[in-house]
């Protein structure tokens, strides 16, 4: 992560990652599986909770793998980056799903999971308030549209809150450093002083004049208050965020469903599931998926 942006979550990854260096090796990877004989055709998993409570993809999608293979798919936990990720460190899953990020990066580093392969996208929006003053509602490009915030801002007519949360703030960094304009000690560019992601919006909104970047899912399903903050700016392909699937490793969980697990990793990936994504429930979301399928050219053949 660049240098300006800085989480106000400190050291969300650093916990994360020195909680999952704490966890014991499983004793199954010590001396034989031990406990009751795994079911062959139980495939654990854990998912991220955007997937399971905000929107319900993940049902969907096991159903059609249940579906088509014969397997069970037990759902062990969903939730957030760090409940998810200690329970799968843990051993207790065969496979993870979540959006990419640095948590993921160390599962795979520390030997927990492999095989990591992206296999969906969602979006991110950039909101904003209905008066609008740096005039950017119906953009489809992030850049331009910070740039237009930035020239606003140094008018004193606009503001920008750095909300915390890696995935709001990597989007947002990438698309203040592909603009050119350094942010950091501007009087416009303003720090996240919310207390939950609930409350987010909320904040942002009670600056009176100011633009974020927020995940489109929770915005349009109505599960988060926009504080009458609405969305000024989508469908850029540079503000999609890649989600990932892991299987857990063999030679730290030698008594996971490897099998089952590659088969549902697969799935995932296969032209069934990416040709679903893009009609799931693009009804209910205003017209765009909550989920993206890969861009890969791979499919196009």
């Amino acid at each position: 992560m660049r240098p300006f942006l800085q989480n106000k979550k400190h050291g969300l990854m650093v916990v994360v990652a020195a909680a999952l260096a704490m966890l014991p090796l499983p004793a199954a990877a010590e001396a034989g599986c031990g406990g009751p004989e795994r079911d062959p055709r139980v495939v654990r998993v854990v998912v991220i909770g955007g997937m399971t409570r905000e929107v319900d993809l993940w049902p969907a999608v096991a159903r059609k793998f249940e579906e088509k293979t014969g397997y069970r798919v037990e759902l062990v936990d969903t939730g957030t980056v760090e409940v998810i990720a200690e329970t799968f460190a843990a051993g207790e899953a065969d496979l993870l799903t979540m959006h990419s990020s640095d948590a993921t990066t160390n599962l795979v580093a520390d030997g927990y999971g492999a095989n990591m392969r992206p296999w969906a996208h969602n979006e991110l929006v950039i909101m904003g308030p209905k008066t609008d003053p740096a005039g950017i509602q119906g953009m489809t490009d992030g850049v331009e549209a910070l740039k237009k915030i930035a020239a606003a801002g140094e008018l004193g007519l606009a503001r920008f809150v750095d909300l915390w949360g890696s995935g709001k703030r990597e989007v947002a960094q990438d698309l203040w450093t592909r603009t050119g304009i350094y942010p950091v000690n501007k009087t416009w560019f303003v720090k996240d002083a919310s207390d939950s992601e609930n409350r987010q919006l909320v904040y942002a909104a009670s600056l009176g004049n100011a633009y974020c970047v927020f995940g489109r899912v929770p915005v349009v399903g109505g599960k988060v208050n926009t504080g009458g903050l609405r969305i000024m700016v989508e469908g850029d392909l540079a503000m999609q965020r890649p989600y990932i699937v892991m299987e857990a490793n063999p030679e730290r969980f030698p008594c996971a469903n490897h099998v089952g697990a590659r088969k549902l990793s697969t799935f995932l990936l296969s032209r069934e599931i990416q040709d679903f994504l893009p009609q799931y429930r693009v009804d209910e979301f205003l017209g765009l998926p909550p989920f993206y399928p890969l861009r890969n050219a791979a499919f196009d053949e």
